[in-house]
């Protein structure tokens, strides 16, 4: 009885629909209408990525146990291999502000020629403004127009430990349009950067991988470049005293050239056994500061560019015409339920 019921209350409710054609017309139109206007005023932005296979060496081997572990649920963690900055940490540095700032600096120019400027500056002033929420926008900030600013001075330097408004602001845009993500299970880095023009979004994404690879190399040959500078100071203060003791030396001999005394055959074999001592000590720093050099070469690591960062040809967003249909549909569901609200009250209530 209850399914009979259903059945008629089901057709009654087509029949409802099927009357209010005219409703339903009207109803797709001005939908259709103002979801236009909401969405097409909206920026068009572009996408560009890379893909970047970091040479791991050891750290993927060390790593195999932790992949397999994560298959079945478990998280062993990266922080064994050693390396402070292992890769899972990659999408956290490049979120920071100091890569930000880094990123910020870099000379960005628009596909048409006509911007030309920081990538900094053109976050400032050359984003296109979603018309309709400037009003909102405005609200927002009317209040921090009362409070008293203190302007960063141009062509000086961001200072990080104390950011102004307009520096925390455009830093994080910067944040927001530049992701990193990381395959766990292959080591795989994907930059994403998105932004309103595309030339800029491929300028961008190339610089954020040459950052990413620059500041992962700086930290991973820190301390062998500390020991090369150190031994190259050495030796060559080291080299420095070899000469001095070999022109002693030299200068000594030709000089007593004739003389047989035997005090200053003694001081001769002094002088040249000062000069081989000097000459050791400068061949075994020199052999370390080669050692040293080919350790800062050992650690440099390599990274293999899957993907390179290439100029978007079509637009990732906004999906106009995906936005506009979701529209109508929810348009068409909410005219429904209210053309047919009454039969549906009896629905529930019977069902009751």
């Amino acid at each position: 009885m209850n399914t009979k019921n259903n059945q008629i209350d089901i057709l009654a409710v087509a029949r409802r629909v099927k009357s209010s054609k005219i409703l339903f017309l009207k109803v797709t139109v001005l939908t259709f209408i103002v979801a236009c206007l909401i969405i097409f005023p909206v920026p068009r932005y572009y996408n560009s990525s890379v893909v970047l296979a970091p040479e791991m060496g050891d750290i993927m081997g060390k790593n195999s146990l932790s992949s397999i572990a994560s298959s079945f649920g478990f998280n062993l963690g990266s922080s064994s291999t050693g390396d402070a900055i292992y890769p899972e940490l990659y999408p956290d540095l490049m979120n920071t502000n100091d890569f930000a700032i880094n990123l910020s600096k870099c000379h960005v120019k628009s596909s048409d020629g006509t911007i030309n400027t920081t990538y900094y500056d053109y976050l400032l002033k050359y984003q296109k403004q979603y018309i309709l929420g400037v009003p909102f926008k405005w609200l927002l900030e009317l209040p921090g127009k009362f409070k008293k600013k203190t302007a960063a001075k141009v062509g000086t330097d961001i200072n990080i430990f104390q950011l102004t408004e307009e520096q925390e602001n455009i830093l994080g845009l910067i944040r927001k349009s530049v992701t990193c993500s990381l395959d766990p299970k292959t080591g795989v880095i994907y930059i994403s950067v998105e932004d309103q023009d595309p030339l800029i979004a491929a300028t961008i994404a190339d610089k954020a991988m040459k950052e990413l690879q620059s500041t992962i190399t700086r930290y991973r040959t820190n301390k062998a470049r500390i020991d090369y500078e150190y031994y190259k100071k050495l030796t060559a203060e080291a080299k420095y005293q070899y000469e001095r003791a070999r022109q002693l030396y030299g200068g000594y001999a030709d000089a007593n050239m004739d003389v047989v005394l035997e005090s200053y055959k003694a001081k001769q074999n002094d002088l040249e056994n000062d000069m081989q001592l000097k000459f050791n000590t400068y061949s075994a720093l020199n052999t370390q500061l080669q050692q040293a050099l080919a350790k800062v070469q050992e650690n440099t690591p390599a990274f293999t560019t899957i993907k390179e960062a290439s100029v978007p040809i079509l637009p990732a967003g906004p999906k106009r015409m995906v936005f506009v249909f979701f529209m109508v549909i929810t348009a068409w569901m909410v005219t429904i339920l209210f053309v047919c609200r009454d039969l549906l009250k009896t629905l529930f209530t019977k069902g009751v």
